[in-house]
């Protein structure tokens, strides 16, 4: 009985399988330890009764996570998953190794991740790579929500959007300076509010200035991360992450004007992690 996560800042997927025919798919809220204690941890899981029921059959649990990306941070989720799963074998990762897991195979290839917040790793079939740090979303996530949202708040302060795009912000959520400030600088998970003006920039991606918008984060992303690999105009560059598949159309072309050889665009990449866990299990079994 097997339990795979993946989860973002925003929110977090789940699949549990018996190893046969049955597949469940879940969604929590996404889970950081940069932002969220153990015991918010728990305590959300706990929330999902359909969770809670699978808990006392589950044997094994992977969980690939956004901020998982030290001993410490990962200790944070893994405490909170065997509350829950307290038959279980669990194992805490970072999302990038999951999106490697869910889209190279074992071939060599750049693997990518763009949702809420964004990194990049090179995978040479055996190891994972990274020549780019992640920053985080003060600092980078380059072509990630929490990117997108800053610069267009930032552009909405100054006055310098659109007038229609500008007008749009304020019709859809009466952005005031002060209403930002307070959920920039005062709220809790000020990534997650960034990157929530996505499905602004989704339901208005006809307009010239959107998809302008769009594509030059694109662009930016691959300047700053996928050229920095020496290998990437050898290898297939895959791509997941909510933003990456929602533009896929602006994504295919940022990386066609790059030459760049465009393998898997997902924004679930736990459907793939399952099967990934699934052979590995038979194979050690």
């Amino acid at each position: 009985m097997l339990l795979v996560a993946d989860s973002g800042s925003t929110k977090c997927d789940w699949v549990f399988t018996d190893g046969k025919d049955t597949r469940i798919t879940l969604h929590t809220m996404g889970f950081n330890p940069f932002f969220h204690p153990t015991e918010l941890i728990e305590s959300e899981i706990r929330k999902n009764t359909e969770l809670a029921d699978l808990a006392p059959v589950v044997e094994y649990v992977y969980f690939y996570g956004a901020g998982a990306s030290s001993a410490s941070r990962n200790a944070i989720v893994e405490k909170a998953l065997k509350s829950v799963f307290t038959k279980a074998q669990v194992t805490v990762d970072h999302d990038l190794n999951g999106a490697v897991y869910a889209t190279c195979g074992d071939e060599p290839g750049i693997a990518c991740i763009m949702g809420t917040g964004s990194n990049s790793c090179y995978f040479d079939g055996s190891s994972i790579h990274e020549e780019v740090p992640a920053l985080g979303y003060v600092l980078g996530d380059e072509a990630g929500g929490t990117f997108y949202g800053k610069e267009l708040l930032r552009m909405f302060l100054y006055k310098e959007l659109p007038a229609k795009i500008h007008q749009g912000l304020i019709d859809r959520y009466g952005l005031t300076k002060e209403s930002i400030f307070e959920a920039v600088y005062n709220k809790p998970n000020p990534n997650v509010y960034l990157a929530s003006f996505m499905r602004f920039l989704s339901d208005n991606r006809e307009e010239k200035w959107v998809r302008d918008f769009i594509y030059n984060g694109f662009s930016k992303f691959i300047n700053i991360h996928i050229w920095k690999y020496d290998q990437h105009k050898d290898v297939q560059v895959h791509f997941v992450g909510s933003v990456a598949f929602h533009f896929q159309d602006l994504l295919r072309e940022a990386c066609k004007i790059h030459r760049l050889n465009i393998g898997v665009i997902t924004s679930e990449p736990v459907i793939n992690l399952v099967d990934y866990h699934l052979n590995k299990i038979l194979v050690n079994a």
